[in-house]
């Protein structure tokens, strides 16, 4: 994987970083936050582990930015285990959180854990999409229905199969046909 890690103290991004080779993964290191965005703007990553306390760009902002502009799996990295820090993180779109000094064997679980619940949350979220668009169609088509039983004095199920027919006519979706009626 392609990897990007920001940490503002050298020794722990250095120390990191060669752990992160030794898994076989090509590293970008960024000394804060504000690197560590530029980093991913021109290089393609696969994941970031960012520490929570940077100057410039803290991890938790450099996370939000990059869960917005460039959807990732995101470990959050910090010497602190402060409630208030691991509640501001809870409210990210986060994968992980780990608390150093971290072991290799704590980085690799870390790693496979978040990009499995980066998989599962991309899948639901785009499950989600396609059933609102699903449910936006329906009621096209239930308000085109109605729309052409009331116009051609026709039952629901009559208007139904009329839209099917033309949809099928025109190679068009039905929901195509249902926001052409509904235009008219």
């Amino acid at each position: 994987m392609r990897i990007l890690i920001a940490d503002d103290e050298s020794i722990i991004r250095l120390g990191l970083k060669a752990m992160l080779r030794e898994m076989g993964h090509e590293v970008f290191a960024a000394a804060n936050g504000h690197e560590a965005l530029e980093m991913a703007r021109n290089h393609p990553v696969d994941l970031a582990i960012l520490d929570i306390k940077m100057p410039l760009t803290d991890g938790l902002q450099a996370a939000q930015t990059l869960a917005r502009s460039k959807p990732i799996p995101i470990i959050l990295l910090t010497a602190y285990s402060d409630q208030e820090l691991i509640d501001r993180a809870t409210d990210l779109p986060i994968h992980g959180y780990l608390v150093k000094p971290v072991q290799k064997g704590d980085v690799a679980a870390a790693i496979t854990v978040a990009v499995k619940r980066f998989q599962e949350t991309r899948l639901l979220l785009e499950q989600a999409d396609k059933l609102a668009d699903q449910l936006e169609t329906r009621k096209l088509i239930d308000r085109a229905k109605a729309r052409l039983s009331q116009v051609q004095q026709i039952s629901e199920d009559e208007a139904y199969h009329t839209i099917q027919t033309v949809a099928r006519q025109k190679q068009q979706t039905m929901r195509q046909v249902a926001e052409a009626i509904l235009r008219q």
